[in-house]
């Protein structure tokens, strides 16, 4: 026998002295009814064990443990077995040699189950094996057929039957395939674990014509009436095999569009509209029609129809293309940078025909014009000029669209040439301004008195003003009757500050020389024409005494009053010249305090500069009608009545 022969070297090798008790079967070993079946069997127990009156076996079925009366299958000590086994079971092996094969004969589907071997060598030397061998007893052979048959893909289906059975032998035979396109043939013997089994395959390549028709595998044994069979009916899914779509189409935007999808499948598949990943419509049938009404631009692209009966997918597409002017462009958000960055600006949008792009900065051409849905604009180490706003504006024949973004440019203060001191009237005033973003700090420094001036403090007349990016600081250096001892006139430091930079520089001081020489002349000629005049009004004064010989005559006039009158006026208006003359030298004394005052000494100036103030004098008439008055009064030689002018 074939199995024995295979067993016969490992009981030769079974020779371990430390070796304990220990048993080999298959797991698993097949036979058809009414045949049948060797489960070959090897076991072992310690080489310290003598056998006593010999070794003896018991195979037991269903259970290991004799205290439970599973039913004996066969036992050497006596013919006692069950009576389902009787006349059937053999013992092959030969126990001396620790060999426990077992043959059964005739077996039915009733003998399917675990089998487990029992060793007893006399005394207390008895061992149940735990391990078993499960017997399947089959009433037909098996078929191995995929899950799927699927229309025109390569099939095998393969039958098997089991060769356990030393007596005889099984052969294989396929009905029913004169219908098969070429089908073939092949057989295979498998061994494992000393169990055998005969398999047949047919290979072909099944048509949708064949979904329904029977195939079957005979098994038989030569020489005997044993004969099995099995039939199968033939499951043929086919994938679908056609999806007819609309053909690709253009239409307006607001407009109404119909799209229909057939597919011939079987069995009849889950047909679906598909836009993108989202499915619009679905139905289980042969034909399915979509329909879009008022189409947006938002409905433009591929349109696919998807048939799928779970054996097979199949789809066909097509481009639904919708003309519509530019969309919003699509950039960057509004950003706050630092000079010298790089940076890229990206414009999108979408419409039909394809839109130019075209950047703007602050109205004006910037970059490329660009003819496709995306443009972008690079700026390299951009520079405060770069700080504004940049439009994205997108074209095509059916309208135009555009979006905005600002970008912040963040720099240094830089200090603006305005920045100076100046002699004012009220004394000397300081401006810095800066330009810089964030908006720069400013502070006053006066180094010879170790002095800051910020906002915070109110010395100075400090003032701060902030317009966009440029900062304004100011402060009044000195008053009237204000005194900074021993120092220089002004000696002034403006700082400027801000998150990227700081800078200190020294501001010259730069006199107001319009208003300073038109201060001067002025108040130089307006004491001119005044000195004139009390020179003139002397000088006549003068002449009137020598022409009369005695200053204190009297001099009678014909008509008083009007003389009066002239001489009053004459004396109003030159009261009022002075009056303006000293108000002019005060002016020029203010402005002589502020260029030349030393060690911020405010000099006075006078009215009449480098003069003492003299008090002006002016004549007195009297009037004494006609007559003469004490030899002070005469006529002239042309007979005019005269009077005399007192000095008082």
């Amino acid at each position: 026998m074939w199995c024995l022969e295979l067993l016969l070297p490992l009981l030769l090798i079974i020779n371990d002295a430390n070796c304990q008790w220990n048993v080999w079967v298959p797991r698993d070993i097949s036979a058809m009814t009414n045949s049948c079946v060797v489960i070959p069997c090897t076991f072992m127990y310690p080489s310290g064990i003598r056998p006593y009156r010999g070794i003896h076996g018991i195979w037991y079925f269903g259970q290991p443990y004799p205290q439970l009366f599973p039913p004996v299958v066969f036992k050497t000590r006596t013919d006692i077995v069950h009576e389902s086994y009787k006349g059937r079971t053999k013992l092959l092996g030969d126990l001396h040699q620790r060999n426990c094969t077992l043959l059964i004969n005739n077996i039915g589907t009733e003998h399917s189950g675990r089998y487990y071997f029992r060793a007893d060598l006399g005394g207390a030397n008895m061992y149940t094996f735990p391990d078993y061998a499960e017997l399947k007893v089959l009433d037909q052979p098996s078929i191995d057929i995929p899950e799927e048959i699927v229309s025109d893909e390569n099939l095998e289906l393969t039958c098997y039957a089991p060769d356990n059975c030393p007596d005889m032998s099984p052969e294989i035979q396929w009905m029913y395939t004169d219908y098969l396109p070429d089908p073939e043939f092949s057989s295979d013997y498998l061994e494992e674990s000393n169990t055998a089994v005969l398999s047949s395959t047919l290979t072909f390549t099944p048509r949708p014509m064949h979904n329904g028709q029977l195939l079957g595998c005979r098994v038989y044994y030569p020489n005997t009436t044993l004969v099995y069979e099995r039939l199968i009916s033939l499951d043929i899914k086919y994938a679908p095999r056609s999806v007819w779509v609309n053909v690709s189409s253009e239409v307006m935007e607001g407009s109404s569009v119909m799209l229909h999808c057939e597919v011939d499948s079987n069995p009849p598949s889950r047909i679906s509209w598909m836009f993108g990943d989202d499915e619009l419509l679905w139905d289980t049938a042969s034909n399915i029609s979509l329909s879009l009404d008022d189409v947006t631009s938002a409905q433009e692209g591929i349109y696919t129809c998807v048939g799928d009966n779970g054996y097979g997918i199949m789809n066909t597409s097509l481009y639904l293309a919708v003309k519509y002017p530019p969309r919003e462009p699509v950039v960057n958000e509004s950003m706050t940078i630092q000079e010298g960055t790089s940076l890229a600006l990206h414009c999108s949008t979408q419409g039909s025909p394809a839109p130019t792009l075209t950047w703007l900065k602050d109205g004006e051409l910037v970059g490329t014009i660009t003819a496709d849905e995306l443009s972008v604009l690079e700026i390299v180490e951009i520079t405060p000029q770069g700080d504004g706003q940049y439009r994205c504006l997108a074209e095509n024949e059916h309208g135009r669209a555009s979006s905005s973004l600002n970008i912040t440019v963040e720099y240094a203060p830089v200090l603006l040439e305005e920045s100076k001191c100046t002699v004012v009237r009220e004394g000397v005033q300081c401006v810095c301004m800066a330009t810089g973003n964030p908006e720069p700090t400013i502070e006053f420094y006066l180094p010879d008195l170790n002095i800051t001036i910020n906002e915070t403090d109110g010395r100075y007349n400090f003032y701060t003003h902030t317009d966009g990016h440029t900062s304004t600081g100011m402060i009044k250096m000195r008053e009237k009757g204000e005194r900074i001892d021993n120092g220089p006139a002004v000696n002034v430091h403006c700082s400027i500050s801000n998150m990227y930079g700081r800078e200190s520089v020294h501001l010259e001081l730069q006199q107001e020389k319009k208003y300073m020489m038109a201060v001067i002349v002025g108040t130089i000629g307006g004491v001119a024409v005044i000195a004139f005049i009390i020179a003139a009004v002397r000088y006549v004064g003068h002449n009137n005494k020598k022409e009369n010989g005695n200053p204190r005559q009297d001099v009678v006039l014909e008509n008083p009053a009007l003389y009066y009158s002239a001489v009053k006026k004459d004396k109003q208006n030159l009261r009022k010249k002075v009056l303006k003359t000293e108000l002019l030298g005060s002016k020029f004394n203010s402005i002589l305090e502020e260029t030349t005052g030393e060690d911020g000494d405010y000099q006075p100036v006078g009215s009449m500069a480098g003069l003492e103030r003299q008090e002006l004098n002016y004549a007195a008439l009297e009037f004494i009608g006609a007559r003469s008055r004490e030899g002070a009064s005469g006529r002239g030689d042309d007979g005019s009545n005269y009077t005399e002018i007192k000095a008082k």
